[in-house]
């Protein structure tokens, strides 16, 4: 088995084709996710309130990532196994329902794409081993935190957190790099954004991000070592000012509206998890 997969004609496309597969998947998990914390918080208010949640039957039905079955949000056409296959179902029924003909968003096909071709990615970068299936696992939640909130301004502790862990432990064996640089990147990660935003709250006497954001950086000290996180603050800040500066023109948006940061923090994370030291010997160089 080692021996066939470490042959990049074969690896390249079984974990494209993998990627492919699970995007469908990372395409439920970004839209249910946030319901599913919604319900939960509202139920664990109403009992730490000691008050009688509502009669609604919405939130009585059973509700994860398994079920109910995936249905079109316009007719409630229950999605067969042949229509939920990636990329090939939405070209074959043409970006429609089968049975409504309602267009359905190309975002679903973009995400399974953009999975397929970063999992292609990471096997071309790590090759066949424990480090790619770390690797892929990294960039599937990092997919899923950027469209999580870039939808709700939400970075879920149900994945920022064990993305924590899992790049600590990881580690242990410098899989990516050494331990002592891991453990001081996520408590460094963690205490930058954090002292950013008290400050920014004293001076300005509001809060400019979310405890979200200094946990998916403290994740990705965690995964890339301390070293690279001027490099993803950097980054991140540089894209952030200036993609934000332009939805919110292009969009007419008030300019004290907040913009969702972590997508910025986790493509950056990536790019630096990658090719950081690259980077950072380029601009060295370049100085």
């Amino acid at each position: 088995m080692e021996v066939l997969f470490s042959q990049p004609l074969v690896l390249l496309p079984a974990v494209v084709i993998l990627g492919l597969t699970v995007g469908s998947f990372l395409n439920v998990v970004i839209y249910r996710l946030p319901i599913m914390l919604e319900r939960q918080w509202k139920r664990d208010c109403c009992e730490f309130l000691d008050v009688q949640p509502e009669s609604d039957t919405t939130n009585q039905t059973p509700f994860n990532l398994a079920v109910p079955h995936s249905t079109c949000p316009n007719c409630g056409h229950a999605i067969k196994p042949w229509e939920n296959i990636p990329i090939i179902s939405y070209v074959f029924l043409r970006g429609k329902c089968s049975s409504c003909k309602i267009s359905i968003s190309v975002r679903y096909p973009l995400v399974e794409t953009t999975t397929g071709v970063l999992s292609g990615l990471v096997a071309w970068q790590l090759g066949f081993g424990i480090e790619l299936l770390l690797g892929l696992i990294f960039t599937w939640s990092l997919i899923c935190l950027t469209l999580i909130d870039a939808d709700h301004k939400l970075l879920p502790d149900n994945i920022t957190l064990p993305l924590l862990w899992l790049g600590l432990l990881a580690n242990t064996q410098n899989l990516f790099t050494d331990l002592h640089s891991a453990v001081i990147g996520a408590a460094a990660g963690y205490l930058s954004l954090w002292s950013v935003f008290w400050v920014f709250k004293i001076l300005r006497g509001k809060e400019g991000m979310g405890y979200g954001d200094f946990k998916l950086l403290a994740a990705l000290g965690a995964w890339c070592g301390w070293q690279q996180l001027t490099l993803i603050i950097i980054i991140s800040a540089g894209l952030g000012a200036i993609i934000g500066t332009l939805i919110l023109q292009l969009s007419g948006k008030n300019r004290s509206e907040p913009i969702p940061f972590g997508p910025y923090l986790a493509g950056a994370g990536w790019v630096a998890f990658f090719w950081g030291d690259e980077l950072t010997q380029l601009y060295l160089s370049y100085l």
